[in-house]
């Protein structure tokens, strides 16, 4: 007959913990693909406005910036899902296997980030008219992945 310790054991065991962690990486996993599709949606409406308002390749760069932090973003909650995934019993593959995705992805990240840090010092060194469609705040380069808020446009 069981006692205490097999009713921990069945309610916080190797297994039960398993499905949570793999319930916590289908979460975060999805997490980063609406951040990605989100901002692939709100870059396509920002690359409309600008291609109908403004045809110059100046008006497409706030575009880019908008689109790159939200993938930073996104990539950010991929690599944590793949982390959490290795979090329970990991074995040496799927260690290895983090190890390839985690610089895939860092690299990826350190790519972007550094993509709008070049974007943002173009923009404030050569600034065009005011921005005449939603546009990412611009505001000083951080190391971080900056301010995802937006400005309204002018009316």
């Amino acid at each position: 007959m069981g006692g205490h310790g097999d009713l921990v054991d069945e309610v916080l065991g190797e297994a039960w913990l398993a499905r949570a962690v793999d319930l916590l990486v289908r979460v975060v996993e999805a997490a980063g693909a609406i951040v990605i599709f989100t901002g692939a949606v709100v870059a396509f409406g920002w690359f409309l406005v600008a291609a109908v308002r403004d045809r110059t390749p100046e008006a497409f760069v706030p575009v880019r910036l908008g689109l790159g932090r939200f993938l930073a973003l996104g990539l950010e909650f991929q690599l944590a899902s793949d982390i959490l995934r290795t979090a329970v019993a990991p074995t040496l593959r799927a260690i290895g296997e983090l190890a390839a995705v985690a610089a895939i992805r860092t690299a990826l990240n350190y790519f972007l980030n550094r993509e709008i840090k070049e974007e943002r010092a173009e923009l404030a060194q050569h600034p065009t008219k005011p921005p005449n469609l939603l546009t990412p705040d611009p505001g000083p380069p951080d190391p971080g992945l900056g301010n995802l808020g937006f400005e309204a446009p002018p009316r």
